[in-house]
């Protein structure tokens, strides 16, 4: 009996469907806490496209491919599925806009397989799974963790060898993300993926029998949970009002100024007001934490984004008074800034000093002086860009305190309740810095 071309086709799309069915039951059976995640992937039989591709909502795999590794590894649509998902689950696929993505590809891979790994489930087992986890333990132990965020942190400093990224590609790749970011294409919002991925985290400590399988999952899941911050909106926090001259068009009456100059000449019956109130920094502290933790290239960069915050958005006024402190168990140096060619000075070259311990509270001794001998008229605000690890200050001072700190940390001592307390992320400082070639100020050099 002789099987025609397009029977043939059916058969292999009904069967690689039968095959994602069965991968679909199996975690379900097996991951109970992946069930909504579950039912909101779809999965799509996209024939002759050579890859499986990911989009960030939808899972598209080629059938005649999906039969081949079948083939050669019965678990292998399980684990593709796991893959997919968990990228979802972490939502790798989200501002994606910002990143290398040569390193970030590389990171989430390799994120997602290592929580497969330490899942260690039957379902999803791979003949390579032995020699990834040995190379995970390596990288791990390089990077300081094993999340997406880390790893893509890590990359940028020791970029890989084309060798070792091709090792890790064969151990760790299973679909393409040539799709990601486009947003207006996606079935589900970030928004609506954070709230599966935070009932997942929920869920977690119910189902999971081994703590130290759900280690790395719930690592993951709080990189992907915790809360992101737009610095440039939290800054506004810092501006205080004030009059700064400039025409106030909200005021100004286009039809008397018309009328006047039709009926008497040269003579406008209102004239526009010269000022207008703005919300501008005026009397602003920033303490640069330069203690051996907190050094070199990530202060310069945070002076240099907040720099730039400062000169797109235009928050100085034409008379302005900022200090940049800095300091480490006690304070080494204060510049005052009265204008923009002293910020570019220092900028220029200002050179980071201190590095020994941390302490907040002569900072705030400092400032305290400063304001008793005139130094600011009205002080709004202190940011403390630091790693945590320092003794704050016991009385609660009358104006805005934000410590600033690049990594969230456990065992760090906890923010003041009267202290703003902000998280940026470290690719997001750097990026931005070197996007606008700066010159910085000169540190260590580490």
């Amino acid at each position: 009996m002789t099987i025609d071309k397009t029977d043939r086709q059916t058969q292999i799309r009904e069967l690689a469907a039968q095959i994602m069915g069965l991968a679909h039951d199996g975690l379900i059976i097996n991951m109970r806490f992946l069930d909504v995640a579950l039912s909101r992937l779809k999965t799509e039989c996209r024939e002759q496209t050579g890859a499986h591709l990911f989009d960030g909502a939808g899972l598209y795999y080629d059938p005649v491919l999906l039969l081949r590794q079948y083939r050669n590894a019965p678990h292998y649509a399980a684990r593709l599925y796991l893959h997919t998902l968990l990228h979802c689950v972490f939502y790798h696929s989200f501002g994606t806009d910002k990143l290398q993505p040569a390193y970030w590809d590389l990171a989430t891979d390799i994120a997602v397989e290592s929580v497969i790994a330490d899942m260690n489930l039957h379902l999803t087992q791979m003949p390579s799974d032995d020699m990834l986890r040995d190379r995970l333990g390596v990288l791990g132990r390089q990077a300081g963790g094993l999340t997406a965020e880390k790893l893509y942190r890590h990359f940028r400093i020791e970029e890989p060898s084309e060798k070792a990224k091709e090792e890790w590609n064969k151990l760790c790749h299973y679909d393409e993300h040539i799709y990601w970011d486009r947003k207006e294409e996606l079935e589900l919002s970030q928004a609506e993926w954070r709230k599966i991925s935070e009932r997942i985290r929920a869920d977690l400590k119910s189902f999971s029998r081994d703590k130290n399988s759900a280690a790395s999952m719930e690592q993951n899941l709080w990189e992907a949970t915790r809360e992101r911050y737009d610095y440039t909106d939290f800054l506004r926090r810092f501006m205080v009002s004030g009059e700064s001259m400039q025409i106030n068009d909200d005021e100004f009456d286009y039809i008397y100024y018309t009328y006047g100059l039709d009926t008497y000449g040269n003579m406008p019956l209102i004239e526009p007001l010269e000022y207008k109130d703005s919300r501008k920094i005026r009397d602003f502290v920033i303490a640069l934490d330069t203690s051996a933790s907190c050094r070199g290239r990530i202060v310069q960069a945070f002076l240099q984004k907040t720099y730039n915050i400062l000169q797109e958005g235009k928050n100085f006024f034409h008379q302005i008074n900022v200090h940049i402190i800095q300091c480490d168990s006690e304070v080494r140096q204060d510049t005052k800034i009265t204008e923009r060619s002293e910020f570019d000075a220092f900028m220029e070259r200002g050179k980071l000093t201190g590095f020994g311990s941390t302490d907040f509270r002569p900072v705030f001794a400092y400032v305290e002086a400063l304001r008793e001998a005139g130094e600011f008229d009205e002080l709004k605000g202190l940011l403390y860009f630091t790693d945590g690890y320092g003794v704050y200050p016991a009385d609660m001072p009358d104006y805005d305190v934000a410590f600033v700190f690049l990594h969230e940390d456990e065992n760090a001592p906890k923010v003041p309740p009267w202290a703003i307390r902000i998280v940026l992320d470290e690719e997001d400082l750097e990026e931005e810095a070197e996007a606008e070639t700066p010159v910085k100020p000169r540190g260590d050099g580490t």
